[in-house]
This record gives C-alpha cells, structure tokens and sequence, in this order.
C-alpha cells in the first residue's frame, strides 16, 4: 500500500449549489462560487469560481454563465464535472505535482436526494480521477462541522440552510432519524428580492444586486436590535427605462423574505412533530443548530426560536460547517465508516 499512499491525495468536497469548497490537508483550500462561464463557440469553459462569478449578469451572446448544481444537485453534468476539475487542479498543493494524484474523496449530499442524483456526483468525482469516492450526507457533515458527537445515543436536531436546498435532521447514533429537504433556500430568498424590488420599487435588480442586497441587510424579522443602514441599490427603472437608485431598509427585505422563511419553519415544525418522543425530550435540552450560509439572515435565529420555543445556536462560520465536517469524516474514515456512503 504504501507506494500508492504516497500517491494518494485526500480532499474534502462541499459541493454547493451556490459555493464550493474543498478542504485539503485540513486546511480551506477552495472556497468559490458555484458557477463557470463557457464561450458558446468553441465550447471551452474560460473562467470558473469567482471570475465566473463577476461576468454574471454582464455576459454577450458568446458567454454564458452556468450554475450547474441547481437545487443542490448537478443539473449539468458536463459543467459540473469541468468545474469540480479546474478547482480542483488550481489547489496550490497539487499544483506542484508532475501528474494529477489519485484522490479519495469524500463528498456531501442533501439528504433528498434520488440515486441518479447520487450516481451524478459520484461519476463527477470518479472522472477527475476519484479513485475512492465516499458521499455523506449534508446535515451529518453539518453536525460533524459544529462539533456535535453524532454517534451518541442523543437526539440533535439541524437545519442546514444552503443555496438550493434547506436540510433540516433529527440526528442520533451516527444516523438520521428523521429529515426534510425542502428546495427554500438562499437562491429563492434572492429570486425574492428580486421580485419585491420589482413589485414595490418598479426597479428591475439583477441576481447578484438581490444577493448584495441579502448580504447586507437581508432580515427574518422587522425589528433588529442592531438594524444594518439602508442601503442603496441601483437598477433599472421599469417605467422610464433609465438607470435609477432607490433606498431600502432591512425592514422591506423581511417583508420581501416572509413567506419564504414561514415554509422553512413549517418544514423543521414537520420534522419536530416527527421526531421520537425520547429524541423530542433531548431536543428540548439541546435546542436547534443552524448552519449554512442561510443561518446568517439576521435575526433568522430569533425568529426560528420563538416558533419552536427552543434555543436556536447558529453555528461559528456557518457557511463552512459542512465542508469541515466532511474534512473530519474524511480524517476519521474508521470512525464515521457507518454514516459514508460508498
């Protein structure tokens, strides 16, 4: 074995529907936008991650910019594949290597997931020379990643609130006992604000304006202790036509995000009433873990606890929980050998 260990790198996937991340050598190597941008004539992918990422929106007729991960799976798989590689090639470590390495993978799925699905992911990763190709799914890489013990006999419950898909688990034993994968995410609280801008300000916003305006004073409730400024943004009027700014406060964006963050909390009130009453009575004492870039929404925290009536705990650097739960699983194969998926 020990030649081919030498040959063997191991790397850690967080493949998202809005950012990938790749850990290496315990360390956040990759940490880009989902997103690759192809030259429609000769085919050839020309910028991936965040250079691909800043064209959107902006592209002519010979670029187009695909997200090829839609819902928290691969909707293009060519795309997907060339993106999974070029990152993967531009990690610093493996830069230096003569010819690519064998890798073992572990990489994390939603839990809604079918098999095709799962097939997809998997032959990505084979294709870019995965020789062992382990999956996991999203919330137990999410529990890993906030440093719960998942393999006690101990009720926890995680809501994972990602760019395509909302996760929400009831963990124990190293399993999930109960779960939801609802398609409410950070890509339709965008598609929201987009809509509202356009409804209420008569102001036409592009994607990444909507995802700027979340980021910086997106809300879940309409009073914050620390409300953000307003902000202004800048668009496209749709009566006259010319370019045009409007302010607009938090309080508008939790209005924009309301419906949206009620079908989250219907779905983790479902998977509450179908929780084990041995698990419920651990869930009173541990409360709920939010993770994913969805957990920072202000005030989502507040929100989720006064539903519920439990402690809400959002996770330290959300947006990387999963990824570093899936590097520790990827450390400890032994360990976590039950909750892989081969």
């Amino acid at each position: 074995m020990g030649f081919f260990d030498f040959m063997t790198e191991d790397i850690a996937i967080d493949l998202g529907t809005a950012n990938t991340l790749i850990i290496h050598n315990d360390k956040v190597v990759i940490d880009s936008p989902s997103i690759v941008a192809r030259d429609r004539i000769s085919g050839k992918i020309i910028a991936v991650g965040k250079e691909a990422n800043l064209m959107q929106g902006k592209t002519h007729e010979n670029i187009k910019t695909i997200r090829p991960l839609k819902d928290g799976v691969i909707a293009d798989f060519d795309a997907s594949e060339k993106m999974i590689s070029m990152f993967i090639k531009s990690i610093p470590a493996l830069k230096k290597r003569l010819f690519t390495p064998a890798l073992r993978m572990v990489v994390c799925i939603p839990s809604g997931i079918t098999e095709v699905e799962m097939r997809a992911v998997k032959e990505s990763c084979e294709r870019v020379n995965g020789k062992e190709v382990y999956l996991i799914h999203e919330p137990m890489a999410a529990a890993i990643g906030i440093g719960v013990d998942i393999m006690q006999p101990k009720g926890n419950m995680i809501v994972d609130i990602g760019g395509g898909t909302t996760e929400i688990a009831v963990i124990a034993l190293g399993g999930i006992v109960c779960d939801k994968s609802v398609k409410i995410a950070g890509d339709v609280f965008t598609n929201d604000i987009v809509y509202y801008m356009r409804t209420q300000h008569n102001l036409f916003v592009g994607e990444s304006t909507a995802e700027k305006i979340k980021i910086e004073i997106g809300a879940a409730i309409e009073d914050l202790e620390t409300p953000p400024d307003d902000m202004s943004v800048q668009g496209r009027d749709l009566l006259t036509g010319k370019p045009k700014q409007v302010e607009v406060s938090y309080r508008e964006i939790a209005k924009a995000l309301d419906k949206s963050i009620q079908r989250i909390e219907d779905a983790v009130m479902e998977t509450l009433s179908q929780t084990p009453p041995e698990l419920a009575a651990d869930i009173y004492n541990t409360g709920i873990y939010l993770a994913g870039g969805g957990s920072m929404l202000r005030g989502l925290d507040k929100r989720i606890s006064q539903k519920t009536d439990l402690p809400v705990y959002i996770a330290e650097d959300p947006l990387r929980a999963v990824v570093r739960g899936t590097g520790m699983a990827l450390k400890n194969l032994t360990k976590f050998r039950s909750i892989l998926i081969k």
